[in-house]
């Protein structure tokens, strides 16, 4: 049954209309007994709306009831909504000192009179609805809940990759498959027409299949026997042209030579150029190719992506993982390993693992007795197991188990090895405000690189996310939301640098996400065949998109395009999407290629987010853009042809991220000095610009900047940025950050500065002495010119981690780094002189470092400390642009 997050919504809305900016609004505006009445009624249905949840599978009417409340919330929300635009709108008018706008205000729709009756008429409307069908559920006898009881319990948890420790019961497994991948394979192992080796690894979604794959990818062996190790997730699109360059970039990531900047030009290369790079690439290797996750049952594609990456050293390997045995008879070559699911004393003791504390089931044995029987109904696949031992982590209520046990899911009709009931338990288990985020994850393509900053701006477009403690920051809120989805097992591969984090979701938890969003949440693809009414949130996924296939309901508040590749190259299209869904809040139009982008978007008043990245025609942003006071995140990285920013974008004052590619030499310092929430600042590829600011006025609130491949610019002063705290400046050929610092900040609050490809930096900038109590990351890489580290370094109290990279010509340590007492993580990498003098017990250097937690000197981790690096560079990057 899919959701309908009543509960969630109603309380969110009932959260704003309690709030004093509405309170006093309603009475400037003269419908403040209305809004009371809408606030008194929304109470009262609230407290039955949890016990109408229960009871919907089993009623149509409830069901049915839920629908009509959800409905007539949203629309409240969106009108209540039009006052926090004419509230801004206000704002910006006041801030901009433009009478000429003043003028074209009055005149316009928005004035006070019109805007008034408007309101009035509009709220007098919810609020008959709302109570006509507050009555109508009257007639279905539901008690009154006032508590959602299912409290998230967070577990204390690391963020690495798969431990090999922490897998239960799979050892068997990977020896005989390392042994497999040792063997001589007469069929599969050499050159011209005999056949690559291919071995397949069989099993039902959710087996662990995946995570064997790692454990034997990982395994040290394995770094002995083959020069390469690629791994390429395929999932549902078996596109060769994208597996070509999945591989070709993993094979990059996995030599240290390849620098970062190649793994972002094959993008665009036809398949003849990608052929001939992969080639190359793979041409005398002996390589071991993990394609992971694969559906693709056309015997034709398989022989042509067979053919392409036959050309590596005899003793090459390619490890598949496939849920069809039929496609494992199609790719291998040796006979398939059929996984097993784990046995039940495996099970028990993977669900004791997560639904326990260390030694704590000993105190409850009668929970443990009815853990059993819950695992015995999860047919012996571990993500069943391990999401529902999540699920009643810390819960040591005896009815909670056995309603776990016991319930009705159970028994319904369901495919053999079907998991979706374990999964939809766990779900079930969790608060409703978290429910309603996951579900959002739906939105995205299976095995979707998520990042935090990606996740933020969607639950905060959206209105997902509540502050539970004051002034917490919406960001913080997120991660607390998302450390929760990740302690029930709902997340994996989670790489986590701090402020900064990475996550994918499993295939069947992707699954069970459209499974509860599916009234609410449409993928639009080539088999779309209609787009019902209720739908709210689109993702468009493949091209040829037909306007008639759209709805015409305007309650759309989500369009995004989220796979490399598909956009909109149709203005009229565009333009007909702005005239019906004029509640749009999130228009992600990532990839498209139109020339000219509409004067009519200034309709979208509740648009939160507008991303037009990588559209490679666009060349002018009309002025009417900068009506869009509620706009929070706008993404124009990648427009490479777009000559200048609209005059006065200084109006979108609740801008809090903002991402730049630009052909302009100058730009308007008094524009970005009247953004005073922008947060996050981008410039990338903008060949022009010479200087960011002339430094006459501070950019108070910012707190992220990013320079990355602006080839012209020499300096910019960090004395305008008081509250920087991230840094990052990537590929500036021209830069010399000891420019302009006449007059530095003697405290600053910067946390993470990441320098990489500056070559006139002989040395580091005098003015990062001055973040030396708060400083806590420092990456230095590809300074073929930096000879020295000064002495100040060693003052860095905080500094936890010191990457240096590639820099050859630095030879010396500051003799005082024995005081560097926070550091956790020092890596040395492409420093041929200095890691001499770093070497374990013999450098020079040795007893100044050796207590440092977490050591990488030189080839200490097989010459994987450079793809380390960048791959962390590659997600940091994503996460604050995205």
């Amino acid at each position: 049954m899919a959701e309908c997050f009543v509960f969630d919504i109603t309380e969110s809305l009932l959260s704003k209309l309690a709030s004093y900016v509405y309170e006093e609004a309603s009475r400037a505006y003269g419908v403040y007994d209305d809004l009371r009445g809408i606030k008194d009624t929304l109470s009262i249905v609230k407290g039955v709306l949890l016990d109408a949840e229960e009871k919907k599978e089993q009623n149509h009417g409830v069901r049915e009831w839920l629908r009509q409340i959800r409905n007539v919330c949203f629309d409240a929300e969106d009108v209540l909504d039009g006052l926090d635009c004419q509230n801004l709108r206000k704002q910006a008018l006041k801030a901009s000192g433009n009478t000429r706008m003043k003028v074209d205000h009055f005149f316009s729709s928005f004035n006070s009179l019109v805007f008034r009756f408007r309101m009035a008429h509009q709220i007098k409307h919810v609020r008959r609805r709302l109570d006509k069908i507050a009555a109508d559920g009257n007639k279905f006898g539901l008690e009154r809940i006032d508590v959602d009881n299912r409290l998230v319990q967070r577990r204390e948890m690391t963020y690495s990759h798969v431990d090999a420790s922490g897998v239960i019961g799979r050892e068997s497994d990977r020896e005989k498959i390392i042994k497999l991948l040792m063997q001589h394979h007469p069929n599969g192992d050499g050159y011209g027409d005999q056949s690559i080796c291919v071995i397949p690894i069989v099993g039902i979604g959710g087996l662990g299949k995946t995570t064997l794959a790692k454990l034997v990818f990982n395994d040290k062996r394995m770094d002995d026997l083959f020069q390469l190790k690629m791994w390429v997730c395929i999932s549902d699109d078996f596109d060769i042209r994208q597996i070509l360059i999945k591989i070709i970039n993993s094979a990059s990531a996995s030599a240290p030579t390849i620098a970062l900047a190649h793994q972002e030009n094959i993008k665009n290369f036809d398949i003849e150029q990608l052929q001939s790079r992969l080639r190359h690439r793979l041409s005398g290797q002996k390589y071991l190719l993990v394609l992971d996750d694969v559906w693709n049952d056309n015997r034709p594609k398989w022989t042509q992506l067979k053919d392409l990456i036959k050309v590596g050293a005899v003793g090459s390997k390619i490890l598949v993982t496939t849920r069809s045995n039929s496609i494992a008879s199609m790719m291998g070559t040796v006979p398939s390993y059929a996984l097993e699911g784990l046995s039940l004393e495996n099970c028990y003791a993977l669900f004791n693992k997560w639904a326990f504390k260390e030694g704590e089931e000993k105190k409850y044995s009668n929970l443990v007795e009815i853990g059993k029987e819950i695992v015995k109904k999860c047919i012996g696949v571990p993500l069943a197991v391990r999401t529902l031992g999540s699920s009643l982590f810390l819960n040591f209520n005896l009815e909670r188990w056995e309603f776990v046990r016991d319930h009705g899911i159970w028994n319904l009709k369901q495919e053999k090895d079907d998991i979706l009931p374990a999964l939809k338990l766990s779900y079930d288990q969790m608060p409703s405000y978290l429910r309603h985020c996951f579900a959002f994850f739906s939105l995205y393509p299976k095995d979707y690189g998520f990042t935090g900053a990606k996740v933020v701006n969607l639950w905060v477009s959206l209105g997902l996310l509540r502050s539970e403690v004051g002034s917490q920051k919406l960001e913080n809120a997120a991660r607390l939301y998302i450390d929760e989805l990740h302690s029930r097992s709902f997340l994996e591969d989670f790489e986590d640098f701090g402020n900064i984090y990475y996550f994918k979701v499993h295939d069947l938890v992707h699954d069970l996400a459209q499974y509860v969003a599916k009234e609410e949440i449409l993928v639009v693809d080539s088999g779309t065949r209609n787009i019902p009414e209720q739908v709210r949130h689109l993702s468009v996924v493949e091209n040829s998109l037909r306007d008639a296939l759209f709805p015409k309901s305007s309650r759309v508040r989500t369009i995004l395009f989220p796979t490399d590749g598909v956009g909109v190259d149709s203005v009229a299209l565009l333009d007909a999407w702005i005239a019906r869904y004029k509640f749009l809040r999130i228009l992600d139009l990532s990839d498209s290629s139109f020339e000219t982008f509409p004067n009519s978007i200034a309709k979208l008043e509740h648009l939160r987010a507008l991303s037009l990245e990588n559209n490679r025609r666009i060349k002018r942003l009309p002025q009417s853009i900068c009506k869009l006071q509620n706009l929070q995140v706008l993404t124009l990285r990648g427009c490479v042809e777009l000559e200048t920013l609209p005059k006065g974008f200084g109006m979108l004052i609740s801008l809090r991220q903002l991402s730049i590619t630009t052909k302009q030499s100058i730009l308007s310092e008094d524009e970005f000095a009247s953004l005073i929430n922008l947060n996050t600042l981008s410039f990338e590829f903008c060949d022009n610009l010479m200087f960011l600011f002339r430094g006459t006025q501070q950019l108070k609130s910012l707190e992220v900047l990013i320079v990355q491949s602006c080839r012209s610019l020499e300096s910019f002063p960090f004395h305008i940025l008081p509250k920087l705290e991230v840094l990052f400046v990537i590929r500036c050929e021209m830069l010399n950050l000891s420019l302009n610092c006449e007059n530095p900040i003697e405290r600053l609050r910067m946390k993470f500065l990441h320098i990489e490809e500056c070559p006139r930096q002989q040395t580091l900038p005098q003015w990062i002495e001055g973040a030396a109590e708060t400083l806590q990351t420092l990456l230095i890489s590809n300074l073929h010119s930096l000879e020295m580290l000064p002495e100040w370094l060693t003052s860095m109290t905080h500094l936890k981690m010191l990457h240096i990279v590639n820099c050859p010509q630095l030879l010396y340590l500051p003799s005082d780094m024995h005081r560097l007492g926070a550091l956790e993580d020092l890596t040395i990498d492409g420093c041929s002189e200095l890691c001499q003098k770093c070497e374990p017990q013999s450098g020079e250097y040795w007893s100044f470092i050796a207590h440092i937690k977490h050591l990488s000197i030189g080839e200490t981790r097989e010459g994987k400390l450079l793809f380390q690096m960048q791959k962390q560079i590659r997600l940091k990057l994503q996460d604050l642009q995205n």
